[in-house]
């Protein structure tokens, strides 16, 4: 099994429909894959959360969620004022293991990297105890730059691998400062960009998506997931 973190540069920036592309995209090249999303917040019981719309975008059946949190706030923060118990690095670890015999696993963030999941906990303790690459998923923008840098920097402090930068919507019509960003991060980061969604994505009928998908992706990326 193959695990991989998808984090994000901040909150809203496409992890989700990014998890569910390249799910879509490891299964299109003959591979087992299964989703976890260890904490989510802002989401009450009975409320779709982000496997609900991986599910949807991908089919994919093997998929855990962890805990959720009714407000939308960091998860430690949301566990403290909900009264709930906040998520550990082994219940974390003990969701991404009840996902199954897969090829890969995803497992997506919340937020970014040093936002505090738990207690002391951020998604840099979960790679490293599971001994997983993280991929980076960064908006188009102006100020990715900067977002995209730090959370590099920040992964690479901790002795863990960057996988690539996935850019999480792609404008139909960008301006200068997006069209100069996907020259200028590799540059930077000194990291491949290895994906780029286009806007929108997350509207696609599960048929388009499922299809779309593996052609946003760099072929031989994806072939490597599959083979770790």
């Amino acid at each position: 099994m193959s695990v991989l973190i998808v984090t994000g540069t901040s909150t809203d920036v496409g992890k989700t429909i990014a998890t569910a592309a390249i799910a879509a995209a490891v299964a299109e090249a003959g591979a087992s894959v299964g989703v976890c999303k260890p904490g989510q917040t802002g989401v009450a019981p009975g409320e779709p959360g982000d496997i609900d719309e991986v599910v949807r975008l991908t089919g994919v059946t093997s998929t855990v969620e962890g805990a959720r949190y009714p407000e939308p706030l960091a998860p430690e923060t949301a566990a403290a004022r909900a009264g709930m118990p906040p998520l550990t690095l082994t219940s974390i670890t003990d969701a991404v293991a009840r996902v199954g015999d897969c090829d890969v696993v995803l497992v997506e963030g919340a937020g970014g990297v040093l936002v505090r999941l738990g207690v002391d906990l951020t998604v840099l303790d979960v790679a490293t105890a599971l001994s997983a690459p993280v991929v980076v998923v960064a908006a188009a923008g102006l100020g990715t730059l900067n977002h995209t840098e730090l959370t590099v920097d920040a992964i690479r402090a901790r002795g863990i691998e960057v996988s690539g930068i996935i850019i999480g919507s792609w404008p139909d019509e960008p301006d200068l400062a997006t069209r100069c960003n996907r020259v200028d991060l590799p540059r930077l980061t000194d990291t491949p960009i290895i994906g780029v969604v286009p806007a929108g994505a997350g509207r696609l009928t599960r048929a388009d998506f499922t299809e779309r998908a593996p052609g946003w992706f760099d072929p031989h990326w994806v072939r490597g997931l599959k083979a770790g």
